[in-house]
């Protein structure tokens, strides 16, 4: 009970929440994709195609996968698959915090929450207690989204000043990132180590072998994550109820 009137009541009040929490989310999207910007300015992006970029999708894997493939020569279409592949969680993401809007709601904010998902604000904006407020998300996607942008151009500005040995280590940090993002999982689970060790394998197989070695690099990217996930799915399906929260359990069974 103390934690409901803790909660916002007024659309204010919601907004102010969500500037507020959006602040640690925008200064790690700012670093983030300052290491984007550089990347992409290795391509010849101009600041204003990286802004825009960054503006349309705000997902770094995305992103990253889109920087290789447009420095790949790749076409549009296996951009599109590629792209469209890499992000499908969001799409699970987006259908899951539907579900936690009002009923009196109107529709076309389902429209403009499936814009806000990424990791962190679904994260946030799930964890809100009983319905969920979108000027909430809405604005800490504006405050999140204004660091990943200006990460992103500011990236490309200052890339085109560095020299080229300073901008070529610093875009090590993107790889950093993934590492960061796979590691913590890995540890905790061998399952997920193995399955990023095969992954890993298998990429480099896709490169070598004449055969193989043959199909571009965005078809690569949507062969080998469908082909791991339904197998990864297949072999060691989530039990929804045994991956809860179990502090989540014991408040269901209080209610």
């Amino acid at each position: 009970m103390n934690e409901n009137k803790n909660l916002p009541t007024t659309k204010k009040e919601w907004i102010r929440r969500g500037l507020h929490d959006g602040i640690p989310i925008c200064t790690g999207y700012f670093a983030v994709s300052f290491a984007l910007g550089l990347a992409a300015r290795e391509i010849g992006m101009t600041a204003l195609q990286s802004f825009l970029m960054s503006l349309g999708m705000v997902a770094s894997a995305g992103e990253f996968a889109a920087v290789t493939l447009i420095g790949a020569g790749a076409g549009v279409l296996e951009m599109i698959a590629t792209t469209i592949v890499v992000n499908l969680r969001y799409f699970l993401m987006s259908c899951s915090l539907s579900q936690k809007i009002g009923p009196r709601t109107p529709f076309y904010h389902r429209f403009f929450l499936a814009y806000c998902m990424t990791d962190e604000i679904f994260g946030l904006s799930s964890a809100v207690r009983g319905y969920l407020e979108p000027v909430y998300t809405y604005a800490m996607t504006a405050i999140s989204v204004a660091g990943w942008c200006s990460g992103t151009v500011l990236g490309v500005l200052v890339g085109n000043i560095l020299p080229a040995r300073v901008t070529d280590a610093l875009t090590v940090a993107m790889y950093g990132m993934f590492l960061a993002i796979i590691i913590p999982p890995a540890r905790r689970d061998r399952f997920i180590l193995g399955l990023v060790a095969i992954s890993m394998a298998l990429s480099g197989l896709f490169s070598i072998l004449p055969v193989l070695s043959r199909i571009s690099s965005g078809f690569r990217i949507i062969i080998l994550t469908l082909s791991l996930a339904a197998a990864a799915a297949a072999l060691k399906p989530v039990d929804i109820e045994e991956d809860a929260d179990p502090s989540a359990q014991e408040e269901a069974s209080h209610a």
